[in-house]
């Protein structure tokens, strides 16, 4: 699975860079995939998007 964020929804509040910090990096405010391979454990991906309070993360196929 892929990791997209959605730049328009995302607030920056960092979930996602903290549950998963190998695929995701805040940079100017916004959530960016730095490494969409790169999640360090099974289902850190599926974790970020399930706690992105705006649902700015999705998972691609």
């Amino acid at each position: 699975m892929r990791p997209i964020v959605d730049e328009e929804k995302c607030i920056g509040c960092g979930n996602c860079a903290e549950i998963c910090p190998s695929v995701f990096q805040l940079i100017d405010d916004k959530s960016r995939v730095i490494d969409p391979d790169g999640c360090d454990y099974a289902h850190c991906c599926e974790a970020a998007e399930e706690n992105c309070p705006v649902e700015a993360i999705t998972l691609e196929d």
